[in-house]
């Protein structure tokens, strides 16, 4: 990962905190990785619609009014 150069180090806060950061897990279903390449548009997701909606998002995609998911949903679906 990126990482302040030593002159920086009383600025790291990584270094002064020391953050416990957890692995994130994309949630079962969840294609939002194929939808921002373009792998695939957000209806082939088997979770658009169904599980997976504005008012109760599953993915990163479909959280933000602005996500790629959230968009199709509104103008598209």
């Amino acid at each position: 990962g990126l990482r302040l150069r030593p002159a920086f180090a009383a600025f790291d806060a990584v270094q002064r905190l020391q953050p416990q950061v957890e692995p994130t897990v994309e949630p079962k279903g969840c294609r939002c990785g194929s939808v921002l390449r373009g792998v695939m548009t957000p209806k082939e997701c088997p979770l658009f619609n169904t599980g997976c909606s504005p008012e109760h998002p599953v993915g990163p995609c479909m959280v933000s009014s602005e996500g790629s998911c959230a968009a199709f949903y509104k103008y598209l679906r």
